[in-house]
């Protein structure tokens, strides 16, 4: 006799942030991105404000 055991699926993955903190999350960055005069620190503030607005576009 064959003892053929399945094993279960894997759960199903639940997002780590909600949209409302992802909008929180970029405010906080523009808030940021205005009081700092770093050119380097200014480039990446604005490229994970960008790709924090793919995920929780504002509506403007």
């Amino acid at each position: 006799m064959t003892d053929t055991t399945t094993s279960p699926e894997p759960a199903r993955a639940r997002a780590l942030l909600s949209t409302a903190d992802m909008k929180l999350l970029r405010r906080a960055l523009e808030s940021h991105a205005r009081s700092t005069e770093d050119r380097d620190e200014l480039a990446k503030i604005n490229a994970l404000h960008h790709r924090l607005g793919t995920y929780a576009p504002d509506g403007k």
